[in-house]
């Protein structure tokens, strides 16, 4: 069997992971770079003489410049794993792609281009030649169009087939020719030696100091570059940009015929009213809303009904077999009061938490999130901050963790502090279930409303405390934010059901593993007392002793119960642990077969409205989990601005919850 490890590069919106999805499937895995945590994507593709090895690379814009997403790209494609480059090119973009697509080439390996979104370009009226095209760049090119599955069977044959290394096209002028050439003869690099050249040329010194060599020789080289330079009126860094786009320039006119009409696009027309200077807020948060009522409105409450009634019938059999075996009290207790009534007070959301993903990934499928990042930026620049900053926020509203890195495509380090401060301040899906739990047995009439106001509450306190921080913390000037709109797509039932699985697999595994391991440690500290004799009262255990102890510093934002107390401690290690620890704690688990909504009576008993949405604030705001501060630790690489936005988190959480319960009280409410 032939083996072939491939990499997928293209730029962002390009189409490349719905590529990658449609050609692996189910077939594929994540984990990180060695030594980085950006994500690694891949997957295989096995026909009965051939296995694929796809890896989904960061989508980048260029090899040229130095984020952690391009070094990354740059290096594995150089490296000896790879035995084949394949570039997706957005079809209706063909320009700004091709810059990219020069690059790869000068490194120098097999590759192919891959034209996707053709059927976008169709529409509009435009005729590509691609056999010309495919001439003009010596490599070969495949048309498809990876969101219907077109050509996908002619990409996978072209893949398996055998390529000669991409040639090096002499697009430049003479005299850049002869300085790459000296420079090529020079470093003496022996992979991609002509990247490396342009790169020297574009960056000077610090494209080579990885080489290892000689600091002498490369300052005179340096001097050579500047010398032969001089007399260009573009700076340096632009003249190498300049003379591949006059070639693209060149070879899009002989390839492309554009439609005469000048008659605005689909996407275009659709921008006009989702993009307006006036409404496109106001339709933003419109449709944020319609993503709640969704959730927990009639579609919500039904499948929610339906899926406790399945979980309690589970929890039952389960209850049922332990006693027909006759296990002790003790393991019974704990399995079905600890571990089931802890975790099935977390699951029992999974339906609301499924369509709120379903949802927000068509928004992200269709380039709706792209836009709202755009519609942020136009409110964020009017406080002074960066609208680059939106992005990692956008990200929060999933997990923390990925946000947190996210701030590396900040250049200024001011900005990408002060993003990182706010970022978790965005409410992950993590706190999902406290505020589903609460709502439901609090707020029953108006549930979307209460968990909307807490996503609204969210992105409010993070641009108050970045105009705060901004002016007196991290002062420095906003940098400018370029972002690509794309095309809009109809969403295809393959990404979606994809998508959503991947973030409803993490939600499910990490019920599995960390709330069974936080249920029982908690249960255990619940049942014993210091002296490890049985706890007659749950408040005078291990864990109500502490639980105890603390909740006073509580008690006047509403929710002075021990229970309160100890479900926020443990809600450091992951914010679903909140829920379990209150089931726990409030012994849902003894009414198995009464469904995971008794846990309604206890918070109803505990909280009333005003205090429980004081202590969904709390949630909302304090420090994300144990995962988020090792990210934010190595992120900011300092101990000192690591505790500084700890503490501004924790510190914000409780001034906030404090005026929400104490202003509510002394209007009546």
């Amino acid at each position: 069997m032939i083996k072939k490890t491939i990499a997928l590069v293209g730029n962002p919106n390009c189409g490349k992971s719905t590529l990658f999805n449609t050609l692996t499937g189910s077939n594929q895995y994540v984990g990180n770079w060695p030594g980085v945590t950006v994500e690694k994507k891949l997957g295989k593709i096995k026909r009965s003489d051939h296995e694929l090895t796809l890896v989904d690379l960061p989508g980048i814009y260029s090899l040229s410049t130095s984020t952690l997403e391009e070094v990354i790209t740059r290096e594995y494609a150089e490296s000896g794993e790879v035995d084949l480059i394949v570039n997706v090119v957005d079809a209706a973009n063909l320009e700004r792609n091709l810059f990219l697509t020069l690059q790869l080439m000068e490194i120098g390996k097999p590759m192919i281009v891959v034209l996707n979104m053709i059927d976008v370009l169709k529409a509009r009226g435009d005729v590509l030649n691609i056999q010309k095209l495919a001439q003009r760049l010596g490599v070969e090119v495949v048309e498809v169009v990876a969101s219907k599955a077109e050509g996908i069977e002619t990409l996978v044959e072209t893949m398996e087939a055998d390529h000669q290394p991409a040639k090096f096209i002499e697009l430049y002028s003479p005299k850049i020719l002869k300085l790459i050439k000296t420079i090529r003869e020079s470093l003496k690099i022996s992979v991609s030696p002509n990247l490396h050249a342009i790169r020297f040329i574009e960056e000077g010194m610090v494209a080579a100091l990885d080489h290892g060599k000689d600091a002498v020789d490369l300052s005179a080289l340096n001097q050579t570059v500047e010398e032969a330079l001089k007399d260009n009126p573009l700076d340096r860094d632009m003249i190498i940009s300049d003379e591949k786009y006059r070639f693209i320039t060149e070879v899009s006119r002989d390839v492309l015929v554009r439609n005469a009409s000048d008659k605005p696009t689909l996407s275009e027309r659709i921008d006009a009213i989702l993009t307006h200077r006036v409404l496109a807020f106001p339709i933003f948060l419109l449709i944020m809303w319609g993503v709640f009522s969704l959730a927990f409105g009639p579609i919500g409450a039904f499948a929610k009904t339906y899926f406790e009634a399945f979980i309690s019938s589970v929890i039952g059999v389960i209850a049922s077999f332990l006693s027909a075996i006759g296990v002790s009290d003790w393991v019974y207790a704990l399995v079905v009061d600890g571990i089931l009534g802890g975790v099935g007070s977390v699951l029992g959301f999974l339906p609301e938490i499924t369509i709120l993903f379903i949802v927000l990934s068509i928004l992200e499928d269709t380039g709706y999130m792209a836009r709202a990042a755009f519609i942020m930026d136009r409110i964020l620049r009017k406080f002074g901050l960066s609208g680059k900053s939106f992005i990692p926020m956008i990200i929060g509203f999933g997990c923390t963790v990925p946000a947190l890195m996210a701030t590396r495509t900040l250049e200024n380090e001011r900005d990408r502090r002060l993003t990182m401060i706010i970022v978790p301040f965005m409410s992950c899906s993590a706190r999902f279930p406290i505020y589903a739990v609460f709502a439901a047995a609090l707020f029953k009439e108006h549930q979307a409303v209460a968990v909307y106001s807490m996503y609204l509450l969210g992105i409010a306190v993070a641009i108050l405390s970045g105009i705060i921080l901004k002016r007196y913390v991290t002062k420095g000037i906003t940098s400018n934010f370029i972002l690509e709109l794309p095309e809009y797509h109809w969403p295809t039932l393959r990404n979606l059901t994809l998508h959503t699985w991947d973030k409803i697999k993490g939600f499910i595994i990490k019920a599995g593993t960390i709330l069974v391991l936080a249920s029982i440690v908690i249960y255990v500290m619940s049942t014993y007392t210091f002296a490890l004799q049985p706890a007659v009262d749950a408040a005078d255990s291990i864990i109500g002793s502490i639980g105890t102890f603390i909740a006073p510093v509580f008690s006047p934002l509403g929710f002075g119960d021990w229970r309160s107390s100890i479900a926020l401690i443990v809600g450091f290690v992951a914010k679903e642990a909140v829920v379990s620890t209150l089931g726990v704690l409030h012994g849902v688990g003894n009414a198995a077969s009464a469904g995971i909504s008794e846990l309604a009576a206890p918070i109803q008993n505990a909280y009333t409205p005003l205090s429980g949405l004081a202590f969904m604030t709390f949630s909302l705001l304090y420090m994300p989990c144990i995962a988020a501060f090792a990210t934010l630790k190595r992120e900011m690489n300092s101990w000192k601005w690591t505790l500084i936005a700890i503490g501004y988190q924790t510190g914000v959480a409780y001034v906030v919850a404090l005026v929400v319960y104490q202003v509510g009280t002394h209007l009546g409410f």
